[in-house]
């Protein structure tokens, strides 16, 4: 059978139409199909790949250490070098007040592990969160989710979560003394890459102090220099009670975290023991590729490429009529006014060999999330592909008419 068929088959869907692409090898910018043909991978995995593929570095960091040891106790029981020195690394670069990490598999079970920790310390059980925001698709993430179509066939979920608007401080009643924490992202990926704004944020921040709520930033998709800095949050001149990382945290493997300062942590370690566990949370070769990751980071400063990365973008797609970018950084939205005129335009940029998608809440737009490796000269040819993609969607647009 063929690869497809064997997909189609055996595997669990997530939507009867899926991009199936059918991959033999990436590398750096680059995916290559099964006949071998590039593409401009302009979504790195969904924000995961900021190195790009293959990077040398992280190979041999894998290798190394699949060489020593595997998995070889559930998170947190033995004392291993590569979740132990990768933690010292990170609160390194954090602010006072982010002092221990907690290695989760993926963005999800750090969202979860949060809740929990939120919930454990404050003694509260309310959770205030975003309206059409996203933290995962587990129980507990799905229930910070305000949408119905993606609810409620999975209910019931847990209780006590109010939502709040982006932007909107009249929202704040929402989060009260009943409050254990409020969950925010700075970026809403999933609406569209919507910012939020400074004052909200700051205002926000005082509120949660005010009646005791910790405030959760979800920066799993933001964060690793992505939107210009290492955490977002560093741009809003404050620092989260609870910090969510994940997928470029990782360096292309499966790790997530939340961090917390060490007394708000400590809470999940006693009345229950083992408050949350995780039996290959902080995998040793996860680990030590997201080290080798975090370092390479750092040394090509790429969140300063991730600021260049945006003026490329939104210099060039500019000449796109009725359309509007938003976001910040290499985490990037370009709005087309109707899904359909996104659809088709993203069918027209697989065809001409650049590969995008949609967003959860804003299937209007185009996903712009590049490796933040790509060069200016490359991102001007992504650019092209997609002026030339948006061309061909509204020529079969009008043909309809």
């Amino acid at each position: 059978m063929r690869i497809r068929d064997l997909f189609d088959r055996y595997q669990g869907m997530t939507s009867f139409a899926p991009l199936g692409f059918e991959l033999q090898r990436a590398k750096g910018i680059y995916l290559y199909d099964s006949d071998g043909r590039p593409f401009i991978d302009l979504i790195a995995g969904i924000s995961v790949c900021s190195l790009g593929h293959g990077d040398p570095d992280v190979l041999t960091a894998i290798r190394t250490q699949a060489e020593q040891y595997c998995h070889v106790m559930v998170y947190g029981e033995m004392v291993l070098s590569p979740q132990a020195e990768f933690a010292r690394d990170i609160i390194a670069a954090l602010p006072d007040g982010l002092d221990k990490v907690y290695f989760t598999n993926s963005g999800a079970e750090a969202a979860e592990g949060a809740i929990k920790l939120a919930r454990r310390y404050t003694g509260r059980a309310g959770i205030t969160a975003q309206m059409q925001a996203y933290h995962g698709s587990t129980a507990g993430a799905l229930s910070l989710m305000s949408d119905p179509y993606y609810t409620n066939r999975y209910r019931p979920l847990v209780p006590g979560v109010r939502f709040i608007r982006q932007n909107h401080t009249a929202d704040f009643r929402f989060i009260d003394q009943n409050t254990a924490a409020a969950v925010l992202e700075l970026v809403q990926a999933e609406r569209g890459a919507k910012v939020a704004d400074p004052g909200f944020i700051k205002e926000l921040a005082v509120h949660c102090k005010s009646v005791g709520a910790l405030l959760i930033l979800d920066e799993i998709q933001t964060g690793m220099g992505r939107c210009g800095s290492l955490y977002l949050f560093e741009q809003y001149g404050i620092v989260p009670d609870i910090l969510l990382t994940g997928k470029a945290f990782g360096a292309g493997m499966p790790l997530a975290a939340f961090i917390a300062k060490a007394d708000v942590m400590d809470a999940l370690a006693d009345n229950p023991v083992l408050g949350h566990i995780t039996t290959f949370g902080g995998h040793p070769v996860s680990c030590a590729a997201a080290a080798a990751g975090w370092k390479k980071m750092q040394q090509l400063q790429l969140h300063q490429r991730a600021g260049q990365l945006e003026t490329v973008f939104r210099r060039q797609l500019s000449a796109v009529a009725n359309a509007e970018i938003q976001g910040k950084g290499a985490l990037l939205a370009l709005h087309l006014g109707s899904d359909e005129r996104c659809r088709i335009t993203i069918r027209h940029c697989l065809e001409l060999g650049l590969i995008s998608d949609w967003f959860l809440f804003a299937p209007n737009a185009l996903r712009i999330a590049p490796p933040l490796v790509m060069t200016d000269e490359q991102a001007v040819q992504a650019c092209q592909i997609i002026l030339e993609a948006v061309s061909r969607a509204d020529r079969d647009l009008q043909s309809l008419q």
